[in-house]
């Protein structure tokens, strides 16, 4: 099976990226960064999800964010699915974290228990035919609406897929957006650019920028 090996954010200081991710999450090598200018604008067609186990680690983890630096795009509330907020970090990128489990069953450990790397795509059908015929496996779907890929406990970030629209309007924010993703995933499946435009490369580990 293909797996995600690495996953690289393109930003202008990486420095400043990689300060606000340990600050923000206590995440060190799990997301590479690298530097670039590309140019974009307004939605970039994806959210790193973090999923924990109970509130009280959304509340502690958007803090911190926040206090990093992070604009709040939804404030920490309880939904039918659970309780979750959305922030986007200095360097533009949308992190969402999230849990389950609607009431606290003990103080915030902070520990994040998975990272899921959710791409807003125009069709989620041919996405999903896409992506298996490059080898990837589907544990998770949801008709037209979501598909979640199997992970493996030395991958990094585990891979889905949401209707770019639903996803926008999810995260708070509006669906448009042109120019890059400022994304780059790392695969064994090789080099392809996906029918939404998100770019892939041969496997190699997340790049890492002090």
């Amino acid at each position: 099976m293909t797996f995600i090996n690495s996953v690289t954010l393109d930003v202008a200081d990486t420095a400043a990226a990689r300060r606000f991710q340990s600050a923000a999450f206590g995440l060190d090598s799990q997301i590479g960064l690298r530097a670039s200018e590309a140019a974009t604008s307004g939605f970039r067609g994806f959210t790193l999800g973090l999923t924990v186990s109970r509130p009280a680690d959304v509340d502690s983890l958007i803090g911190t964010a926040v206090e990093a630096g992070a604009v709040p795009l939804k404030p920490a509330a309880k939904s039918l699915w659970g309780y979750g907020g959305v922030v986007q970090a200095p360097d533009g990128t949308i992190w969402k974290v999230a849990t389950s489990a609607k009431k606290d069953r003990g103080p915030a450990t902070r520990r994040i228990d998975e990272i899921v790397l959710l791409l807003g795509v125009a069709d989620v059908a041919a996405s999903k035919r896409f992506y298996v015929e490059r080898g990837l496996t589907v544990a998770k779907s949801f008709g037209r609406t979501y598909v979640e890929f199997a992970g493996r406990e030395s991958s990094p970030v585990k891979l889905a897929l949401y209707r770019r629209r639903a996803l926008a309007k999810d995260l708070g924010v509006s669906a448009e957006g042109s120019g890059s993703h400022r994304l780059v995933i790392g695969g064994g499946a090789g080099a392809f650019t996906d029918p939404d435009g998100f770019a892939w490369e041969a496997a190699s580990p997340a790049v890492m920028t002090p």
